[in-house]
């Protein structure tokens, strides 16, 4: 009986996500881009070392280990491997990036630039490797480098509202789910972004960059959820969440201040908070009984309004990201 009463719930589940949530389509199932950086052959018959054997800080270290010349001429030859080894240097990274984007995401610069599949990008705004705050945003489905504009609006509101005193980076560095179905009901593609999430901010780390507080909307926030336990992050940020992969704060695992908004009119809400056979994602963050810090949301509309210029939701994550709250 409690079988069938648990099928019975996964069922429901699933109908829900995928069908219950109007206007989205139901989603495509995704195939992850991971592993080595385009180009790594090239890199590898080189004589250089394995992108995929070197963690941030030793990446830091070999580049460190280099003469200048040395340097842009492997940012010159190698490109796409120099623009998204986490830990090599940001302005060589940069430099890197700009060779093989050819001025595509104006106001920003590039951290990463991944082409595979549906395309990853990291974008930054404001002075990386000197900011004394540094922010991180982490968007869920339907962001790719040829969607990245919502995303980058969030980026610069998120600026703008600390006046300028934050770098912030919009990262796109993992396989989104696409529409409402299967992908976003699960934790596959979360997995794999967690580990990529881990190592940027690794890379920031290694660059000797300001720990970061990490803004993790929608299904980003299941990344952000599973990524947590090894994330170099002082905050985590979650709005508009499915969950976290976690019935509490404890079981995230993270000494980061971990805080949750969700406003009164999103449709995230509709989508049941439950975790049956790998399906949903958990305990809503935003409930009391999770434990994290409520982030105030009243005045943010729909499930993409969190940074829109003049709403508590955004004031708060400025104070956040500028260390002005305890």
């Amino acid at each position: 009986m409690r079988r069938f009463a648990r099928t019975l719930t996964t069922v429901a589940l699933v109908a829900t996500v995928i069908a219950g949530t109007a206007g989205w389509a139901s989603g495509n199932a995704q195939q992850a881009v991971t592993g080595a950086p385009v180009g790594t052959a090239a890199w590898r018959a080189a004589g250089l070392p394995d992108p995929e054997r070197m963690s941030p800080a030793e990446v830091s270290r070999f580049f460190a280990g280099l003469g200048p010349v040395r340097r842009r001429e492997l940012a010159r030859t190698h490109p796409t491997v120099v623009g998204n080894l986490d830990g090599a240097p940001l302005d060589l990274r940069y430099e890197a990036n700009a060779r093989t984007t050819h001025g595509q995401f104006e106001g920003a610069r590039v951290l990463a630039h991944d082409p595979r599949g549906r395309g990853q990008v990291a974008l930054v705004y404001g002075d990386l490797a000197r900011a004394e705050h540094v922010a991180v945003i982490v968007p869920g489905s339907d962001t790719d480098a040829a969607h990245v504009r919502p995303l980058a609006d969030m980026a610069t509101a998120l600026r703008r509202a600390t006046g300028g005193r934050t770098a912030v980076v919009a990262w796109v560095g993992y396989t989104t789910p696409v529409g409402v179905g299967l992908d976003a009901a699960t934790g596959r593609l979360a997995e794999i972004g967690a580990d990529r999430l881990t190592r940027f901010t690794d890379g920031l780390a290694a660059v000797g960059a300001a720990e970061p507080s990490v803004f993790c909307h929608s299904y980003g926030s299941v990344v952000c959820g599973l990524a947590a336990r090894d994330l170099k992050a002082k905050d985590l940020v979650v709005l508009g969440s499915p969950g976290m992969r976690a019935e509490n704060v404890a079981e995230l695992g993270t000494s980061a201040r971990v805080w949750a908004a969700k406003d009164p009119t999103d449709w995230i809400d509709r989508i049941p908070n439950v975790e049956v056979a790998g399906l949903g994602h958990g305990t809503d963050p935003t409930d009391p009984a999770f434990g994290a810090r409520r982030v105030p949301a009243d005045d943010a509309a729909g499930h993409g309004g969190y940074f829109t210029p003049g709403t508590s939701s955004l004031r708060t994550f400025a104070a956040i990201a500028e260390g002005d709250v305890r």
